[in-house]
């Protein structure tokens, strides 16, 4: 599994936590930055993780800002992306199973970094489910026409 994973300023410490947490478990890591906690736009880095994901360069996206909102709403808006911002487990989870979720979206400056690592492994543990929710998956890309 390769996973795609960036950040901003606000987010930069638990990304690189998660980052840590993924390589110990030998998940391959395409890490987009940010790689400080000097202020950029998050929009750049949800663009960068999000092309790695779109162009199947890897299996899956995580994003992280201060509250994960902005990250959310900037990945949205890139075709062929579903991300989720997941607070909690069942939240990763049932992105998965029934949004097929491809970008995992964690809130930096609202969530403590164990809470954020059973997030992650929820999101990475989970199969899109199929049957009724294909349909409906579908319909989501059709409002990306």
């Amino acid at each position: 599994m390769k996973i795609a994973i960036g950040s901003d300023h606000a987010a930069f410490e638990m990304k690189e936590k998660i980052v840590e947490y993924l390589r110990k478990k030998n998940i391959e890591v395409i890490d987009c930055g940010t790689h400080s906690i000097e202020s950029v736009d998050y929009p750049d880095y949800a663009k960068k993780v999000s092309k790695k994901v779109v162009d199947k360069e890897c299996d899956f996206g995580i994003l992280l800002c201060g509250t994960g909102i902005g990250m959310s709403i900037a990945a949205n808006k890139i075709r062929g992306i579903r991300a989720a911002l997941c607070m909690f487990p069942d939240m990763a989870l049932y992105a998965r199973k029934h949004n097929n979720a491809n970008v995992l979206v964690l809130a930096g400056r609202l969530t403590g970094i164990e809470l954020a690592k059973w997030i992650v492994d929820a999101f990475l543990s989970t199969d899109f489910e199929g049957g009724r929710h294909e349909r409906r998956v579908r319909k989501i890309e059709e409002l990306e026409e």
